[in-house]
C-alpha cells in the first residue's frame, strides 16, 4: 500500500512531539497536507517528501555516497515510491538500493525520523524539473555489515565519515546523542542494540 497524507501527518506529528521547535520550519509541509496536495509525487511543487537512510556501522561511523546527479556526499536517500507503505520502509529502500547493504542486516532506531530536513533543489532540465524544495525525512539505522554493490545509476562511491564530519550541526548532534545512548545501552546490555528488523513493503 502507498504512502498516505495521513502518515506523513502522524509521522511529523510524532516527529513534532519530540522536536517541537521545528514547527515553524516544518510549517510548509502542514500547509501543503492541508491543502491536499500529493506530497508523495515528485511532481508535487514547490516541494515533495523524500526518505533518507542515516546509517551507523559497526564502528559507529555514518555512511555517507557520491550522488551522481549532485557530485556531493550526501546520505543515502531518495524519491518515495508506490511500493513503499511508509516512510520508514522507503528509507530503507532506498538505503538497500543505494548502497547495496541487504534488509536483513539493517535495523532501525526508531519508527520516528532522527531529523526532517527542508533544503533547495536545483532545476533539472534535463528531467524537466524546476527547482523546488525536498522534505527529508531522516531515520536512523544500525548495520554490524559493510558496503556492497553500489548502484552505479545513482551513485559513483560510498564511504564511511565520521560524526564531527557531517555539516549540519543540529543533525550532527543528534547523531552523536543517539551514539551516546546506543553506547550506554551496550554496556547494559553487553551488546550492540539493534531494533527489530524494518518491514518490507511485501510484509
Amino acid at each position: 500500500m502507498a504512502i498516505t497524507a495521513d502518515h506523513i501527518r502522524t509521522t511529523l506529528a510524532d516527529y513534532l512531539e519530540q522536536h517541537p521547535k521545528a514547527k515553524t520550519e516544518l510549517g510548509v509541509v502542514l500547509g501543503l497536507l492541508d491543502d491536499g496536495d500529493d506530497l508523495t509525487s515528485r511532481k508535487t511543487l514547490p516541494g515533495h517528501v523524500t526518505a533518507g537512510a542515516i546509517l551507523i556501522g559497526p564502528d559507529g561511523r555514518i555512511l555517507h555516497v557520491l550522488h551522481n546527479a549532485t557530485g556531493k556526499w550526501l546520505l543515502p536517500g531518495g524519491h518515495l515510491e508506490a511500493s513503499d507503505g511508509t516512510l520508514l520502509q522507503a528509507a530503507g529502500r532506498e538505503l538497500a538500493e543505494e548502497t547495496g547493504i541487504p534488509p536483513h542486516v539493517v535495523a532501525p532506531h526508531s519508527q520516528t525520523p532522527l531529523h526532517i530536513d527542508v533544503h533547495p533543489i536545483g532545476a533539472n532540465p534535463a528531467k524537466d524539473e524546476p527547482a523546488h524544495q525536498h522534505f527529508d525525512f531522516r531515520f536512523l539505522f544500525r548495520t554490524t555489515a559493510d558496503i556492497g554493490e553500489l548502484q552505479t545509476e545513482e551513485v559513483s562511491d560510498a564511504a564511511w565519515r565520521n560524526v564531527d564530519e557531517i555539516t549540519d550541526p543540529q543533525l550532527r548532534n543528534r547523531i552523536a546523542t543517539a551514539l551516546l545512548d546506543a553506547d550506554s545501552d551496550a554496556a547494559l546490555s553487553g551488546k550492540l542494540p539493534l531494533a527489530e528488523p524494518w518491514p518490507t513493503a511485501s510484509e
